[in-house]
């Protein structure tokens, strides 16, 4: 099953993706009760909202081994992870599918896109064990980790170089019925594919994150969790970037100057 969010005058509206057109519900998927309101909009043309608008935005970084052997050659870290940690994102952030990437106008150097898998949480969670963990997954999503490196690497925090407004697309729908480690994860620029490589080939998978921080944080229904990327591409204003993940869907938006 497919859930989206989608704007209906304005206003946001849970949805169900049927093939070709959205059926519009009354309440949240998230909380089990939610039912049809006998209404659909076509799926072409229909205006994508984040998903889901998370409590917290959990994100994960360098977990994946070819990113973590780049940022050790490049100075920006010193030792590959070995433990899950998270960190956090702003939600102010968020986008959806088919919205501008706003490049700032004070950016210069790498401004940059990372594909994610997205990990939606369904339950409450407090030291989780792993097969909890499992069950704990309402679906999965994509998510394109946009990041001003120059900011990124001037900053005492990620507070703009990850958080700017328009810099974490997230979509375009929640995917029910999928193993995201399993499937593939492919980055196009303007069509041409910049990254390609298996979502599952992460350093610690999404399990052992959320038993990692629910032994210190409760987790619950419709939090977030970005499981990182292995490899990054260059955005310049013009392009249009797609981040597919097989199984899931596409991603897809344009990137604007400020």
């Amino acid at each position: 099953m497919r859930i989206c969010r989608v704007a209906i005058d304005g206003r946001p509206s849970w949805g169900r993706v049927d093939e070709d057109v959205i059926h519009l519900l009354h309440g949240s998927p998230l909380d089990g009760e939610h039912t049809p309101t006998g209404a659909t909009v076509p799926l072409t043309g229909a205006v994508f909202l984040p998903p889901v608008v998370p409590p917290v935005f959990y994100a994960v970084g360098l977990n994946y081994k070819r990113h973590a052997a780049h940022a050790l050659s490049t100075g920006y870290a010193s030792a590959v992870p070995d433990r899950p940690e998270v960190g956090y994102r702003a939600n102010n952030a968020l986008t959806g599918h088919g919205a501008p990437i706003v490049k700032p106008a004070g950016v210069e150097g790498r401004f940059e896109a990372e594909g994610e898998v997205v990990a939606v949480i369904g339950r409450p969670l407090r030291r989780a064990s792993y097969a909890e963990a499992q069950e704990s997954i309402f679906g999965w999503t994509i998510g394109n980790d946009v990041s001003a490196r120059a900011w990124q690497h001037r900053d005492r925090s990620f507070w703009r170089s990850k958080n700017s407004d328009t810099f974490k697309p997230m979509g375009p729908w929640i995917e029910t019925d999928v193993d995201p480690l399993a499937q593939t994860t492919t980055v196009r620029v303007n069509s041409d594919v910049r990254a390609e490589f298996p979502t599952g080939d992460m350093i610690f998978d999404p399990y052992e994150y959320i038993v990692e921080t629910t032994k210190y944080i409760t987790m619950n229904p419709g939090d977030v969790l970005w499981m990182g990327a292995d490899s990054l591409c260059q955005l310049e204003p013009g392009d249009t970037v797609d981040i597919e993940i097989s199984g899931i869907g596409v991603l897809s938006n344009p990137v604007h100057a400020e």
